[in-house]
C-alpha cells in the first residue's frame, strides 16, 4: 500500500508506503539483485553478462505511476491522495565493488548525461513537477544494497524542502533582482575561506550555513537552472570537479565515506522559475573518524541543526587533501 497523507501541521505530504518493509536488505555479493546476470547464475534486474549504466524502475517504489487508491477516507482535516510518481534506480557499474568516486571522468560525463536524459524525460510528463536525482552511500546511511547506485524521484508535487528553496530565492529575487545562489557563489569567491575546490565553470564549497561538519555544495559558477542547460565542456568540467570532491571525501581518513547526494535544480512543473540555480549537496553523516553526527531532538524536533564545527576550518581540512 502506498498513499499521500497532508500533515496539516507542517503543510506537507507524507508518503506511505507499506510494500517496502520487504525490499531487499544487505544481500551477499553473490546474490546481489543489481549485478549482471551470470551464466546458470540467478536472474537478477540486468539480464546481461555486463553492462555500463542501467536505469530501471524500482520493484518497490515511495512513488507509483499508477497507484492505487488511498486505504482511508481523506476528510477535510486530513487529506489523502494517491501517491503518484516514479521511482528508478540509476547503476553506475556492472560491478559489485566500488563506489561513485572509482569512476574515471569521461564515465561521469557520460552519468551526467544519463541523470540529464532522464530529468528530461521524467519532467516532461504532465504529472511530473520536480526530478529528484540523489544518492545514499553507506551503511551509516541506510543504504539496503552496496553495488554502486543512485536513484531519482520523479513527484507529484514540489517536495518541501525544495519549495522553501524556491520561496527563499523568489523573495531574494524580487529585493534584490539577483539570483539568490548567483550571490552565494559570489560572496564564496570573494571570501575564499570556505572553498574546497574550484574549476571553470563549478565551485565546490562548505557552506557559510553548513549543518553537518564535512557538507559540500558543488555550484554552477554561471547561472544554470537545470542541468540539461550545461554545454559540453560544462558537463566535463561538473564530472572533473565531482571526482575531486568524491576523492578528498575518501582520502580525508583514509576509508570510503558514506554521505547522501542530492542535486537541486529547476522544476518541471512548467512555470517560470528564473532563480532556480542548478547545485549538488553532499551530507556526510561522520563529524570525525570514529563519531558519527546524528540528528537528534534539536534537530528532528525542533528543526534546528546544531553544528558542532565551523565550516572554515572543515573547508580548509578539505582543501588539504590530496587527490
Amino acid at each position: 500500500m502506498s498513499e499521500m497523507r497532508w500533515n496539516p501541521v507542517l503543510g506537507e505530504w507524507v508518503v506511505t508506503a507499506t510494500h517496502r518493509q520487504d525490499r531487499t536488505f544487505l544481500p551477499p555479493a553473490g546474490y546481489c539483485p543489481l549485478c549482471p546476470t551470470a551464466e546458470g547464475g540467478f536472474p537478477t534486474e540486468v539480464p546481461k553478462p555486463e553492462y555500463e549504466f542501467v536505469v530501471f524502475e524500482n520493484k518497490f517504489p515511495s512513488l507509483k505511476r499508477e497507484p492505487a487508491p488511498p486505504a482511508v477516507q481523506a476528510s477535510d482535516l486530513f487529506p489523502v491522495r494517491p501517491s503518484q510518481g516514479i521511482c528508478e534506480v540509476v547503476l553506475y557499474s556492472s560491478q559489485h565493488t566500488g563506489t561513485l568516486s572509482d569512476l574515471s571522468i569521461e564515465k561521469l560525463t557520460q552519468l551526467i548525461q544519463v541523470w540529464r536524459d532522464r530529468y528530461e524525460e521524467l519532467g516532461s510528463r504532465s504529472e511530473i513537477d520536480y526530478v529528484f536525482i540523489f544518492e545514499n552511500k553507506g551503511e551509516a546511511i541506510g543504504v539496503t544494497i552496496h553495488h554502486p547506485h543512485g536513484q531519482i524521484y520523479a513527484f507529484s508535487y514540489i517536495p518541501p524542502r525544495i519549495q522553501t528553496e524556491l520561496d527563499n530565492e523568489s523573495k531574494h529575487h524580487a529585493r534584490t533582482g539577483r539570483c539568490l545562489h548567483c550571490d552565494i557563489v559570489a560572496s564564496e569567491l570573494a571570501d575564499g575561506q570556505r572553498i574546497v575546490a574550484q574549476s571553470d565553470h563549478f565551485l565546490a564549497i562548505v557552506p557559510f550555513y553548513a549543518r553537518y561538519p564535512y557538507e559540500v555544495h558543488i555550484y554552477a559558477k554561471p547561472h544554470r537552472g537545470a542541468m540539461n542547460e550545461f554545454s559540453a565542456d560544462e558537463e566535463q568540467d561538473l564530472a572533473s570537479i565531482l571526482s575531486i570532491v568524491l576523492k578528498k571525501y575518501d582520502n580525508l581518513w583514509g576509508f570510503s565515506m558514506p554521505y547522501m547526494m542530492v542535486m537541486h535544480q529547476k522544476p518541471t512543473d512548467g512555470k517560470e522559475r528564473p532563480s532556480s540555480h542548478f547545485h549538488i549537496e553532499f551530507y556526510p553523516p561522520y563529524r570525525t573518524p570514529e563519531k558519527l553526527k546524528y540528528l537528534a531532538g534539536c534537530e528532528s524536533g525542533a528543526g534546528t541543526f546544531v553544528n558542532d564545527t565551523l565550516p572554515e576550518e572543515k573547508a580548509a581540512e578539505l582543501r588539504a587533501v590530496c587527490v
